[in-house]
């Protein structure tokens, strides 16, 4: 794979190796790690926006509410559950 270089300063630095040192990993997949938590936290707060946008639309908000009734007929399959 392919790697970069990323300048970071060194109070930053030093937190990656204690970290690294007290997981037993590489510094790599430290930093790869925290780079997929944040990418996901902001996946989240978007969704989260996007959501409270939409309540915050009465009229696109009874759309949503009468689709997810429409999609929630969809779980009587006539299957029993497991």
């Amino acid at each position: 794979m392919p790697t970069g270089t990323v300048r970071i300063n060194q109070k930053s630095h030093n937190i990656l190796r204690k970290i690294a040192s007290t997981e037993g990993k590489p510094m790599q997949a430290i930093l790869e790690a925290a780079i997929e938590e944040y990418r996901r936290q902001r996946f989240l707060h978007e969704a989260n926006a996007a959501y409270a946008a939409l309540r915050n639309d009465p009229k696109e908000w009874k759309e949503e509410l009468a689709e997810r009734k429409e999609w929630d007929s969809t779980l009587i399959d006539g299957q029993e559950d497991d």
